[in-house]
């Protein structure tokens, strides 16, 4: 175990084992957000996460939050939500869905998905490994959710919904209609759990990663 993060190689793109993650998760510091390094990233089951202003910090937290499709939990009130005349799509407006889960939540004066973020997932978009899901009410876009997929594993990033149970929606329609061993849920959470996400350890979801991975 280290006492301090690792300061990352600007000229390098590799990561030091997520092993050595500090008790908060905290792996590393630095780098950049290009293409290369992300994938880098979460093919080793690391992610960013930092607010604008802050350097890049890269995290692999233990436990693990992971949703098995499966095991979704679908409440009395998703079922009714999902009977209403809504549309789903997948891909038909990630740069929307992005900026729509940028925006501060209630109660909240900033966002850790800044411009710089945005800008880097939607080049990831355009290469085919960041994909979102959308929800609509008409034309209107009322919930969603992105991420990056790399083979079986859906890394979740962020969802949003502007009309109740609109992204668990997004989120329904992820497990029923598409293929992914699992959903990389990132941090534990009392909201994850109740949708039905498990908590494993760091070498058991590193271990389902790699697994899934080759």
């Amino acid at each position: 175990m280290i006492e301090t993060p690792v300061i990352l190689d600007p000229d390098q793109q590799a990561f030091p084992s997520p092993s050595l993650a500090l008790d908060d998760g905290l792996l590393a510091i630095g780098g950049d957000l290009s293409c290369e390094r992300l994938i880098q990233a979460y093919r080793q089951g690391i992610f960013p996460w930092f607010n604008q202003g802050e350097p890049i910090l890269w995290w692999s937290p233990n436990p693990r939050a992971i949703l098995f499709p499966n095991k979704l939990i679908v409440s009395h009130s998703l079922r009714k939500s999902l009977k209403k005349n809504y549309t789903v799509t997948m891909n038909e407006a990630f740069e929307q869905v992005i900026i729509a889960c940028s925006l501060p939540r209630a109660k909240q004066q900033e966002t850790w998905i800044s411009p710089e973020m945005i800008s880097a997932y939607c080049q990831l978009h355009q290469r085919g490994y960041a994909h979102s899901v959308e929800v609509w009410q008409g034309n209107k876009l009322i919930g969603g959710l992105y991420g990056i997929v790399l083979k079986g594993v859906f890394f979740g990033e962020s969802m949003f919904h502007k009309v109740r149970d609109a992204s668990k929606i997004a989120l329904y329609h992820l497990c029923h209609h598409h293929q992914f061993d699992f959903i990389d849920c990132q941090l534990v959470s009392p909201h994850l759990i109740s949708l039905g996400c498990d908590a494993i350890s760091r070498e058991a979801f590193l271990s389902l990663l790699n697994n899934a991975l080759t």
